[in-house]
């Protein structure tokens, strides 16, 4: 069973915010915010299963890092492209499908327009902004 790269990579998104670690109180809090929360896990019991000590452990320091770092702002890529780029995308896939199936030469000029639409209106959407 094949597993795509992106899919294998995949995270639960959230990202902390290191930068605030710079900060020396910021970093003072977290320390202890761990240090407080290990104290109490190794009061647990002992035979604990090790799959779950790795959750305990995980979630303690999630937990930790988002009430003291927070999370961090995802920014947004290319905020030039709209519905409009998308259906500039979506003709280019159609005509370079229609040129895989038939490689002649009037969908081989259909190709080369689209993909010259498409690049002249993104490269136009990326100017003005």
């Amino acid at each position: 069973m094949a597993i795509s790269k992106q899919a294998a990579q995949k995270t639960d998104g959230e990202r902390f915010n290191l930068r605030k670690l710079n900060e020396l109180e910021v970093r003072k809090q977290y320390q202890i915010q761990i240090t407080n929360r290990f104290a109490a896990l190794e009061n647990l019991t002992d035979g604990e299963d090790i799959n779950r000590a790795w959750e305990n452990i995980k979630e303690n320091i999630k937990t930790s890092a988002k009430e003291s770092l927070g999370l961090c702002e995802l920014k947004q890529h290319k905020p030039w492209f709209d519905e409009e780029c998308l259906g500039f995308l979506d003709q280019r896939k159609q005509a370079k499908m229609q040129w895989v199936h038939d490689r002649s030469q009037s969908n081989v000029d259909n190709l080369n327009n689209v993909r010259h639409k498409a690049s002249r209106h993104f490269r136009n959407k990326k100017m003005n902004i």
